[in-house]
């Protein structure tokens, strides 16, 4: 069957094409696309194709390009050798932005009955944020700070609420997104840069400073803003990789107030699951849509923009020029 799929020709070009998707193999499914999320910062920093060489992003990255990797569909079709999974089933997978598509059935993870397929999109984007979490062990009343409100940032205010955080301090210079992030229970939010953010922050803890903060910004020039929010022997857990580090400094204070800076990528997770290793891609996923199930996270009131897939050349030009009003921004497959 023919497929239409969303595609970055070239450094700022996007476009629509089509591929002929076959029947699938032994051990795989083959799915139709209900909703995708938009990872709006990795993909925009894919568009631009600006990269320092030898990082991730320029070893990734390669023209043309596919991007995407959050994907909520309906099985139609079943390979041999499947087990668990039959059509008429809804599930998630990390697929790129594809109206038909053929993964591995162990890639697949089931979405729940009571979930939306726009709620169960956020997927990828909760192992990520939950890993980054987890990489900072933190602490039960732990004050803490989020700098970067787009996707990403908003999940880590929710897990830290789950976590256990006693204050999550967020930042971020779009009103649209602070107010959002406040309705999700950061204590204060506040609409500034974290360099401005400094006095607030001292204010907020009495004088005492975060114990860690999560820098989700992908921005060179964040990490030593984030890093002069903490005390002594506080982390910054550094979530939006840059593609060019050699723009990024560490600021002052690093090594005389000895902090921890801890990377975290999505995806590095455990491979498989162990009694030493339980949080796998599979795991933290189905934590995730618990927790959605329970009410004890919410993406609902996080996407601000649907559009049908035929509008992706327009959707990509906006988010280049500014979205900054853009959290949760949804192709619905629906619509071609």
């Amino acid at each position: 069957m023919k497929s239409v799929y969303i595609c970055f020709a070239q450094a700022n070009r996007v476009e629509l094409r089509e591929e002929e998707v076959t029947a699938p193999e032994p051990g795989q499914i083959l799915c139709q696309a209900d909703r995708s999320l938009i990872s709006s910062g990795t993909e925009t920093h894919c568009l631009r194709g600006i990269f320092d060489p030898g990082t991730n992003w320029a070893d990734w990255v390669k023209y043309p390009f596919r991007p995407g990797y959050s994907m909520s569909a309906r099985v139609i079709g079943v390979g041999k050798d499947v087990t668990g999974i039959k059509e008429g089933d809804r599930v998630f997978s990390w697929a790129t932005h594809q109206q038909y598509f053929k993964i591995a059935s162990d890639r697949a993870y089931p979405i729940p009955k009571a979930l939306s397929a726009e709620e169960a999109t956020w997927g990828a984007i909760a192992v990520t944020t939950q890993l980054a979490v987890r990489r900072a062990e933190l602490q039960l009343g732990e004050t803490v700070g989020v700098v970067g409100l787009g996707v990403l940032g908003q999940l880590v205010t929710q897990y830290l609420q789950v976590n256990g955080a006693r204050r999550v301090i967020a930042m971020d210079p779009a009103l649209a997104r602070t107010n959002m992030a406040g309705a999700h229970g950061a204590a204060p939010a506040l609409a500034m840069e974290a360099q401005a953010a400094r006095e607030q922050v001292s204010e907020a803890t009495r004088g005492r400073m975060l114990d860690a903060v999560w820098d989700v910004t992908g921005y060179p020039n964040a990490l030593n803003q984030c890093v002069r929010l903490l005390h002594r022997l506080g982390r910054v857990i550094l979530v939006g990789d840059t593609p060019v580090p050699t723009q990024q400094a560490i600021g002052p204070g690093m090594l005389s107030n000895s902090i921890a800076i801890l990377g975290v990528h999505g995806a590095v997770s455990a491979p498989s699951y162990s009694e030493w290793t339980p949080w796998t891609q599979r795991e933290m996923t189905e934590l995730f849509f618990d927790y959605l199930v329970q009410g004890r996270m919410r993406v609902k009131d996080m996407v601000t923009h649907r559009y049908s897939p035929a509008e992706a050349p327009q959707v990509y030009e906006t988010l280049l020029r500014d979205r900054s009003h853009m959290v949760g921004v949804i192709f619905d497959w629906s619509r071609l």
